[in-house]
C-alpha cells in the first residue's frame, strides 16, 4: 500500500498529460486515519466518473456495534451515513472546473425511503464510503492540482465529519435507528393482528407535486383513523401509537374524484418501504410482499396461466400457458396477478382508474345482451373473494363507478375530502335494497401457473457478448433490447433499477439451468442478497456501483417483461 504523499507527488507528475495516464493512479493509499482505494478510473473525462472507497477500520470510526447488529438497524445506519456525506459533501466540496465530469465528487442518492443499499458499509471490522468522483481535465489533459484539490482538501473534511462516530450527530442517528426498530415492529404487528397495513394518525400522505415524494407541506390534512378502525400499537422507543390498521379480506375505497381515494392508495403502495423522518409517512406501513395490478397494454407474456380470469379466447388460444408480444388490458392484467401470486404475494392493491374495465366487472345488462359463452373474461368482481378465501390473498380496490363491489367487500372506507370515514354498514344497506341483475359468473378454481422453468436461451450474447445498463428508474437495455419497467411502480429509485441490471447479469450466469422455476430463481437470489449483500451480484471488484435492494416482486417483473423470456 503507498502512502498519500505519493499520491500527492503522482499527481504533480501526470499534471498535463493525456487523461489516460490518470490510470496510474489505481490502488490504495494510507492517511493517517483512514484508507483511500481507487477502484476504476474513467478513461474520458466524458466517461462515467471513477469510483473510490474510503475506508476506516471500526476502532477508528468508533461505531457502537448495537447500532446496527440486526439487519433493519444495519440498514437505517447506512441510510443515515449516505445522507450525511451527501449533506458534507455539499458543505465542504467546491465543484472544481474542467470539461465533461470533471470535478464531480457524490455518493449515491437517497430518496424518501430507508433502503437496503450499498453506499456505506459497516461491520465489525471496517466502515467504508464508496464515492464517485469526475477526475479533472481540460479538454483531455489532466489538471493534476485541481484533483490534489478533491482527494487532500475536500475528501478529508468530508471523511473527517461524516465516517467518525465522534464527529456525526449521534441525536439523529439514534433517532433513525429507533424509528427503523418501530418500523420493523409494526412490521410484525401486522402478522400478528391478521392487518394488511397500518396508518399512523397524523400521517401526511399528499405529496408535494406529481414528480416529488417529498410531504405537501401547505394544505395537506393530517390523516385521523376512523373510530371502527383506530388501533393503538406499543412500539419499543415512540411508545403508543394510534391509527388505522386495514384489516385482511377485501377493503374497498370510495368517494368523490378529488377526496384522496388514489392518494391513500398509492401511499399504501410505498408502504412496503421504510420512510425517513419527518416525511408523514413514516408510520405508514404495509406488508412487505404487496404488489400494485394494473392493465398493461402492449406488454410481453410468457407462458402464464391466465385462465382463471380468461378462457375460450378466439383462434383457440391457449390460457394455461397464455403467451403474447402485445398483451391487451385484461389479458395483462390478468397475467398481473397471477405473476404476483407465483412470487407469494398475499395483498394486491388496485384502481379501477388504471384497470381494465372488462376486466374489473360485466354489469347485468351487459350480461344479458351478451352472452357468457360469447365473453371469455370471468371479471376480477368475481374472483376477489374466491382470492382470500381460497389463497388468503386479500385485495384493497379504489372503486369510483361500480356499487357492485359492496356485495364482495369486508370493508368499505370513503375518503371525504382527505378523511377516511367507515361507511361499511351504509354500503351493504345499499347493496341489500337494490336488487343486482348481474349474474356471478362460472369460475375456475385453478390459480396457480404450472411450474414455469426459466431458458438459458432467453439470454441471447453477441459478439462482444452482454451489455447490459440501466437507463434511468424505468428502463434497462439488454444489448439493444428495451425492458420496460415503467409499470413497476413500486420501484421507486434509480439504484434499484442499477441493481436489477446486475440481478439479471447474476442470474443469467450463475442460476439459469433449464431446471429452476422463475419462482426459485427469484427467492434463491434474493436470500443469497439478504445472507450476503447487495455486493455479490456485482461483477465488478471494491467499489461495486451504486445499488439499492429491489423487492422480490420487482425482480420478477423485470424478467416477466423481458421479451427474449423463454419458459418451458
Amino acid at each position: 500500500m503507498r502512502s498519500y504523499q505519493h499520491l500527492e507527488k503522482m499527481l504533480e507528475k501526470i499534471d498535463g498529460r493525456g487523461y489516460k495516464a490518470y490510470q496510474e493512479l489505481q490502488g490504495q493509499y494510507q492517511w493517517k486515519d483512514y484508507i483511500l482505494s481507487i477502484d476504476y478510473v474513467q478513461g474520458d473525462p466524458f466517461a462515467s466518473p471513477s469510483r473510490i472507497r474510503v475506508i476506516l477500520s471500526e476502532d477508528k470510526a468508533g461505531f457502537p456495534e448495537n447500532l446496527y447488529d440486526t439487519f433493519y438497524k444495519r440498514k437505517g445506519v447506512i441510510d443515515f451515513l449516505s445522507r450525511t456525506v451527501a449533506q458534507n459533501i455539499q458543505k465542504f466540496y467546491h465543484r472544481v472546473g474542467g470539461s465533461g465530469k470533471s470535478g464531480l465528487l457524490s455518493i449515491g442518492h437517497c430518496g424518501q425511503e430507508i433502503l437496503d443499499r450499498n453506499f456505506v458499509v459497516i461491520d465489525k471490522k471496517h466502515v467504508e464510503a464508496r464515492l464517485e468522483v469526475g477526475l479533472p481535465a481540460a479538454g483531455r489533459r489532466i489538471l493534476g492540482r485541481e484533483a490534489k484539490k478533491i482527494f487532500f482538501e475536500a475528501l478529508p473534511k468530508i471523511t473527517e465529519t461524516s465516517l467518525f462516530y465522534k464527529n456525526i450527530s449521534k441525536e439523529q442517528l439514534q433517532k433513525t435507528v429507533a424509528l427503523v426498530e418501530d418500523q420493523h415492529c409494526i412490521r410484525q404487528e401486522l402478522e400478528k393482528r391478521n392487518l394488511v397495513a397500518f396508518i399512523a394518525n397524523g400521517s401526511i400522505l399528499p405529496r408535494e407535486s406529481g414528480v416529488s415524494q417529498r410531504p405537501l407541506k401547505i394544505g395537506a390534512i393530517p390523516f385521523q383513523s376512523p373510530k371502527e378502525y383506530e388501533i393503538a400499537l406499543e412500539l419499543p422507543n415512540y411508545g403508543t401509537i394510534k391509527g388505522m390498521g386495514i384489516p385482511e379480506g377485501v377493503t374497498l375505497i370510495v368517494g368523490g374524484g378529488f377526496h384522496g381515494k388514489s392518494t391513500l392508495l398509492e401511499a399504501l403502495e410505498l408502504g412496503v418501504y421504510d420512510h425517513k423522518l419527518g416525511d408523514g409517512r413514516e408510520y405508514l406501513i404495509t406488508r412487505e410482499n404487496a404488489v400494485k395490478i394494473k392493465a398493461e397494454d402492449g406488454r410481453s407474456v410468457e407462458k402464464v396461466n391466465i385462465s382463471p380470469f380468461i378462457n375460450n379466447l378466439p383462434m383457440g388460444q391457449d390460457t394455461i400457458r397464455f403467451s403474447s408480444e402485445n398483451a391487451s388490458g385484461s389479458t395483462s392484467q390478468a397475467a398481473n396477478i397471477i405473476e404476483a401470486l407465483e412470487i407469494g404475494t398475499d395483498l394486491l392493491l388496485i384502481d379501477e382508474d388504471t384497470s381494465a374495465t372488462n376486466f374489473m366487472i360485466r354489469d347485468g345488462r351487459m350480461q344479458q345482451l351478451v352472452q357468457k359463452e360469447k365473453e371469455p373474461i370471468t371479471p376480477f368482481i368475481d374472483k376477489v373473494r374466491e382470492l382470500y378465501k381460497e389463497k388468503g390473498v386479500s385485495t384493497i380496490l379504489v372503486i369510483g363507478g361500480s356499487g357492485d363491489y359492496f356485495e364482495v367487500a369486508d370493508h368499505v372506507i370513503m375518503m371525504d375530502e382527505y378523511v377516511p370515514k367507515d361507511v361499511t354498514k351504509q354500503a351493504k344497506d345499499i347493496a341489500k335494497k337494490n336488487q343486482n341483475l348481474r349474474k356471478i359468473e362460472s369460475i375456475s378454481k385453478e390459480q396457480e401457473n404450472p411450474p414455469r422453468v426459466l431458458l438459458k436461451t432467453s439470454f441471447p450474447k453477441g459478439k462482444k457478448g452482454v451489455k447490459i445498463k440501466s437507463k434511468g428508474l424505468e428502463h434497462i437495455v439488454y444489448n439493444k433490447m428495451d425492458v420496460d419497467l415503467r409499470n413497476l411502480e413500486q420501484l421507486i429509485d434509480s439504484n434499484q433499477t442499477n441493481a436489477l441490471c446486475f440481478i439479471l447479469y447474476y442470474i443469467m450466469e450463475t442460476m439459469v439451468d433449464d431446471k429452476k422455476t422463475l419462482s426459485e430463481i427469484v427467492d434463491q437470489v434474493y436470500e443469497e442478497i439478504l445472507k450476503r449483500g447487495l455486493d455479490i451480484v456485482s461483477p465488478f471488484k471494491g467499489h461495486p456501483g451504486n445499488m439499492a435492494l429491489p423487492r422480490k416482486y420487482e425482480i420478477a417483473g423485470m424478467l416477466n417483461r423481458f421479451r427474449s423470456l423463454k419458459i418451458k
